[in-house]
């Protein structure tokens, strides 16, 4: 763990400058996108604006986050892994596989907590912090141990109680659809012994669906407030002139990690569909997971070689160059509990393809998007291709789509307005904490 001089990385005591907001976020990542991204989005925004903020994260990040951040590197502290967290890994291997992520996971975290403390309440004690923030990880079942510091505490915005769609079991193994309400059981008990969500001065949650899985006995008490928010600053329309989109033809972009729950395979299949029906229809891949070889190969054998390129991991305003020269995003993921990817398309002017289940759901409707029921599966390649053929064959759709997106992202997702309202919880909290 850094064990830093009081001396460095000072921050101003003004009030005008501020909360001291302390970031807590394990997991933090620049490179992997989804809810690890999150805390490095209010980091450094905080930061921009001035307020003197602190981030708390695994040392395994390090070399990562400083390179995104390098501006804030004073500010950044780190949980080293110890003989402890290297015993306990060790011990992991000689467990069923089945059994690891979740007992050794949760474990390991433990211990993480446990050096996470030391080190926040060191920070605390030098007058570092008047406020904690943990928006990792959105679960919301996921127990907290950040309590008793005597700051207030804002844990979220949380997403997540979900499940796979009807007839689409055989996408977790059996040992896990069997675990699975066990461990949303141990859960609640877990919040029990650990109560850091229930001694929270404030939870955030993305959606209903997310309120009805906290482990508190007031659910009420938890405020909404969308999980996501868009860089305008990277993701954003330019002012250069398209040609005119051409009837029949639509390039399409996929990103995220290349994983079964992505739901790639019926995302070729209905590409499959539409070319066969006279569609000019291509696809870039953004990212990279392991299930990039057998999808590879998957295009090979459905024809479709030269008309999907695989882009692998790409920095974020890379992504957005090859966005800007596409049509549209799809998204047919059979578990996501936000999407993030869809409010990137969206503030582009991108009409977004998506299954209509999850986070997704929660952010289009038909001025912007196609929302494609996931059930019943047999068919869902077919249901996925007549959306691709609608926004293929009409371009004026297209360009409504395109521009309602960019208002709805401008009115409700922008990351600016969204760390407006996280100063205003600040305040509140600190306000009632006094």
């Amino acid at each position: 763990m850094d064990q830093k001089p009081a001396c460095e990385n000072p921050v101003s005591p003004t009030p005008d400058y501020g909360p001291k907001v302390l970031i807590v976020a394990q997991n933090a990542s620049a490179r992997m996108g989804g809810e690890a991204f999150l805390p490095l989005k209010y980091f450094e925004i905080l930061k921009q604006r001035g307020i003197p903020a602190t981030l708390i994260a695994h040392s395994r990040n390090r070399h990562e986050l400083t390179e995104a951040l390098p501006d804030f590197t004073d500010d950044m502290y780190f949980i080293d892994d110890t003989a402890l967290h290297r015993a306990t890994w060790n011990i992991g291997r000689y467990l069923p596989a089945a059994l690891r992520p979740v007992l050794i996971g949760n474990l390991l975290n433990q211990i993480n907590e446990y050096y996470q403390a030391r080190l926040i309440r060191r920070l605390v004690g030098e007058g570092r912090v008047d406020i904690i923030h943990q928006p990792i990880p959105v679960s919301p079942r996921a127990p907290s141990r950040i309590h008793g510091f005597g700051v207030p505490v804002v844990i979220g915005p949380m997403n997540g109680n979900m499940s796979y769609p009807e007839g689409y079991e055989d996408y977790e193994s059996r040992a896990t659809r069997l675990l699975i309400p066990a461990a949303r059981a141990l859960g609640m008990f877990a919040n029990l012994a650990i109560p850091g969500k229930r001694r929270a001065d404030v939870l955030l949650v993305a959606n209903e669906r997310t309120r009805d899985g906290l482990p508190v006995p007031d659910r009420t008490r938890a405020e909404l407030l969308v999980e996501n928010g868009v860089d305008l600053s990277v993701w954003s329309t330019d002012d250069t002139p398209r040609a005119p989109a051409s009837p029949g033809r639509l390039r399409l972009v996929f990103m995220g990690r290349l994983i079964p729950l992505k739901g790639l395979d019926f995302t070729i299949e209905a590409i499959r569909l539409a070319r066969e029906r006279g569609a000019d229809v291509t696809l870039d891949v953004l990212g990279d997971g392991p299930e990039r070889a057998r999808l590879e190969k998957r295009i090979g054998e459905a024809g479709l070689a030269g008309h999907v390129t695989f882009h692998g991991f790409r920095p974020q305003r890379d992504c957005a160059e090859v966005l800007r020269a596409s049509d549209a995003l799809i998204l047919n993921s059979l578990r996501e509990c936000g999407g993030a990817v869809v409010l990137e398309a969206m503030s582009m002017g991108r009409p977004v393809i998506a299954a209509d289940w999850g986070g997704p759901a929660d952010y289009i409707d038909p001025t912007c998007g196609i929302l494609v029921a996931p059930a019943p599966r047999r068919d869902f390649h077919h249901r996925l291709s007549q959306a691709i053929l609608t926004l293929a064959n009409d371009p004026e759709t297209r360009h409504n789509m395109s521009e309602a997106g960019i208002q709805k992202i401008k009115s409700r997702f922008d990351w600016q307005k969204k760390i407006d309202r996280i100063l205003e919880i600040y305040h509140e909290a600190l306000t009632a904490h006094r």
